[in-house]
């Protein structure tokens, strides 16, 4: 044999091997818009607060009042427009990522996929109630980099069975997400910048290389 054909099928065991131990279909687009729709509703969140902050200094309902106004109303926007930008995240991935699988000829749903998904939900679950238990005591201030912290770890959890870029995402948004809580007051902009920018850049690049 050619020196050409052992590499030929030294590829082709290669590729076989990685499709046996990582699912391979993740979508860079939906990556991109995933970064878009965080980015809208960080938007979103920065005129909400702004407008209960004005309310606020504009009356005399005091600021305890007015920490009462933006803990049971403004709150509750901001924790629909995170359920909505994360629910049309997770349809937009799972759309694209369906769809990438089926042209690769890669089935959806086996041992490799079903690793992957339990990695990646334990953290994320796990930081997702915590965020719960911070609402309770009202440490408002520390929910944005808990977010970002615990996906930071989900993605590292997971990388091991996707693609390997997505550790550098995932390393990114934890140690955003740690400097963070020595800013608090201004979580909505590293939020903007982990789940929007970062995942933006991740998006192109995981296109670019996987996609075209």
């Amino acid at each position: 044999m050619k020196d050409s054909d052992y590499l030929n099928d030294i590829s082709e065991i290669k590729t076989m091997m990685s499709r046996s131990s990582r699912f391979m279909s993740l979508s860079g687009l939906s990556g991109i818009l995933a970064g878009i729709y965080a980015l809208v509703a960080a938007t979103y969140a920065h005129f909400r607060i702004a407008e209960v902050s004005a309310y606020t200094a504009n009356s005399n309902v005091g600021e305890a009042i007015g920490r009462f106004l933006l803990s049971y109303d403004a709150i509750g926007d901001l924790m629909l427009a995170a359920l909505l930008t994360l629910a049309l995240a997770l349809l937009t991935g799972a759309f694209l990522t369906i769809k990438k699988a089926k042209k690769r000829n890669e089935q959806l749903w086996n041992p490799v996929s079903k690793r992957l998904l339990f990695n990646f939900a334990v953290p994320l679950v796990a930081g997702g109630l915590f965020c719960l238990v911070l609402l309770q005591y009202e440490f408002i201030g520390l929910v944005a980099p808990t977010t970002l912290i615990f996906y930071g770890l989900a993605l590292l959890n997971a990388s091991k069975f996707t693609v390997g870029d997505i550790k550098y995402l995932g390393l990114a948004n934890l140690l955003i997400g740690l400097v963070a809580t020595q800013f608090i007051g201004f979580g909505i902009y590293f939020w903007a910048l982990g789940f929007g920018i970062f995942h933006i850049i991740y998006g192109v690049i995981l296109y670019n290389k996987y996609d075209k």
